[in-house]
């Protein structure tokens, strides 16, 4: 399979959607459309997760990729009709100022910030959302308390690169949902998409319980060490999909990440070993699920998470459907 292959059309429409964590039933519904014919059920549980199964036999694997986005939440409307808030996921205060967010009935807002003696006085109680209007009855014909709202990030293309808001993890919802179309496999295929990630990998959690899962594949963004003196990392964007050793909410296996590494060698995938010193993702909740399930992560690098800026490589992104769709056919880690 070549880049040119991959139809980022839908891409996309699932980073345009709106999904901030416990609002992602606009990106289940993209997603539900998309894959019908691909597999033979598709249902919703009580927590939201989106699953779709494809028939086999033998053993059940659970593929994981998270819908939700960051965000933030309206806790407050004062007398002038400005928004006070918290933020969903892990936003980076220090980039919120002047920033535009839109809420779920499309009204847009902008981040401002009060006066600062000094700029180390900037914290999320110093900000507040202009919804352009003038008093708190304005405002509450907009929004009320709980609304949740995502960040402005349109959906662009340069040569090989992309770039948009909700990368993370719609880049992970869009490799499983190209690697479903392509996989031909005997194994019962169990592709999950994924809430609440963003809060504490809620949906993952519940969902491999209820399935028990023989294996899970999560795939998800993680992030570089190649830009101007940033922390150091091995992972760069156009080297291949990315291998996860570590991160904070688990240490693979030797004998999965042995696995994926050599699917990876004997089908020609570019991949590189991936330690996150900071992070989580879904494997780390579905592998402490019940008795412990195996679990491991292909990861796409990207630049600038959780910002609306995300960045990743067209080449790595092919990259990670190849691999998740080898390893899908595969004999698996016990062979």
């Amino acid at each position: 399979m070549t880049t040119e292959a991959l139809d980022y059309s839908l891409l996309k429409r699932l980073t345009q959607g709106f999904g901030p964590s416990g609002s992602e039933e606009g990106i289940a519904e993209i997603i539900t459309a998309e894959i019908k014919p691909y597999c033979d059920e598709i249902y919703r549980d009580t927590l939201g997760n989106l699953i779709a199964r494809k028939n086999g036999s033998q053993k059940k694997i659970m593929i994981a990729a998270h819908m939700d986005e960051i965000g933030i939440m309206v806790t407050h409307i004062d007398e002038h009709g400005y928004l006070r808030f918290t933020t969903i996921g892990g936003g980076h205060v220090n980039e919120l100022p002047h920033q535009r967010v839109y809420f779920r009935n499309g009204h847009m807002g902008i981040i401002g910030v009060e006066k600062l003696e000094k700029p180390t006085d900037l914290k999320l109680e110093k900000m507040y959302i202009d919804l352009g209007v003038t008093n708190r009855t304005e405002a509450q014909k907009i929004v009320e308390i709980g609304d949740s709202a995502v960040f402005n990030g349109p959906f662009e293309q340069v040569g090989q690169r992309l770039s948009s808001k909700a990368l993370d993890d719609r880049i992970g919802c869009f490799v499983a949902i190209e690697a479903m179309k392509r996989a031909n496999s005997s194994y019962e295929l169990l592709f999950v998409f994924t809430v609440q990630e963003e809060v504490g990998l809620r949906g993952a959690q519940t969902a491999a319980y209820a399935l028990e899962p023989d294996l899970a594949l999560a795939v998800d963004v993680t992030l570089t060490g190649d830009t101007p003196k940033t922390h150091r990392m091995d992972v760069k964007l156009g080297h291949g999909a990315a291998i996860k050793v570590y991160d904070r909410s688990m240490v693979t296996s030797p004998k999965i990440k042995r696995w994926m590494a050599e699917v990876a060698a004997r089908e020609h995938i570019p991949y590189q070993w991936e330690v996150l010193e900071a992070g989580r993702t879904d494997s780390g909740a579905i592998h402490l699920t019940k008795g412990g399930i195996p679990a491991g992560v292909i990861s796409i690098p990207a630049r600038y998470v959780h910002s609306p800026s995300e960045m990743v490589d067209s080449e790595d992104v092919a990259a990670a459907v190849q691999l998740l769709t080898a390893l899908l056919e595969d004999l698996g880690p016990e062979k």
